[in-house]
């Protein structure tokens, strides 16, 4: 809960004084022994906690997803499998799931959106990654306008869509192959550009690092990088710059 939203809960006699007291003694974290829920990070942060969910037992998941659902109202989390959709839909019902951006997340209803923010993406292939920014920024109450397939093989593509790219509070750029989509867009649009290198392209791409390289030795000004197929982090970035924008 932040703690704004709960003054204004004791200041209209929902919750009271006791109880809110009682929340602000208690550690900013609760120790469940094989994790420690942050539940304070909103306050620090801004953004609240978000669960890695790639490689967690089925239990320590089920059990951080209640806890983090109980205390915030909503839960999200990268990097899931179908598998791990079906343990937490067992007691979460409402859960949804993704399987391009491999999301798996409660949100709360009738949430506030602001700004713009543009995901790009190179080729259908980077989609994925473009996807897990997008909902991230989304989650974290921004407005996304996506622009799929505008790689510079096929650059008129891109130029079409000039005018949305330059209204954007910040475009995230995600390219496998060589990278360059971020380079172009560096230089069209006045707003920071966060570019995202992705695993995708055949043998010397290397896994993404031959685009990770152009990304970071790009002429174009205000683009920064993020590393390889980090989608959240990208969407994460966005939406601090989203909200200085607005």
């Amino acid at each position: 809960m932040e703690i704004k939203k709960m003054l204004e809960q004791v200041k209209s006699g929902e919750i009271s004084v006791e109880d809110a007291e009682k929340y602000l003694r208690r550690q900013p974290f609760e120790e469940l022994g094989y994790a420690k829920l942050d539940f304070h990070r909103e306050v620090r942060s801004g953004f609240p906690e978000v669960v890695f969910c790639s490689g967690k037992p089925d239990e320590y998941l089920i059990s951080i997803y209640q806890r983090l659902y109980e205390q915030n109202g909503e839960v999200f989390g990268t990097r899931a499998d179908r598998h791990q959709y079906e343990l937490v839909q067992r007691v979460l019902p409402e859960i949804t799931y993704d399987e391009v951006s491999h999301i798996l997340k409660l949100e709360a209803k009738e949430k506030k959106r602001i700004g713009k923010i543009v995901v790009c993406s190179a080729g259908t292939a980077d989609i994925p990654v473009a996807e897990e920014a997008a909902q991230t920024a989304e989650y974290f109450g921004a407005n996304v306008e996506r622009i799929y397939d505008v790689g510079v093989s096929g650059i008129h593509r891109l130029f079409a869509q000039i005018e949305v790219l330059q209204e954007a509070n910040c475009v995230v750029a995600v390219a496998g192959m060589e990278g360059a989509l971020a380079s172009v867009i560096g230089g069209l649009v006045s707003r920071p550009v966060i570019a995202v290198p992705t695993s995708v392209g055949y043998g010397a791409s290397m896994h993404g690092l031959s685009a990770l390289l152009t990304m970071i030795n790009s002429c174009a000004n205000g683009v920064a990088v993020v590393n390889i197929d980090n989608g959240y982090g990208a969407g994460y970035i966005a939406t601090q710059i989203n909200r200085m924008g607005e």
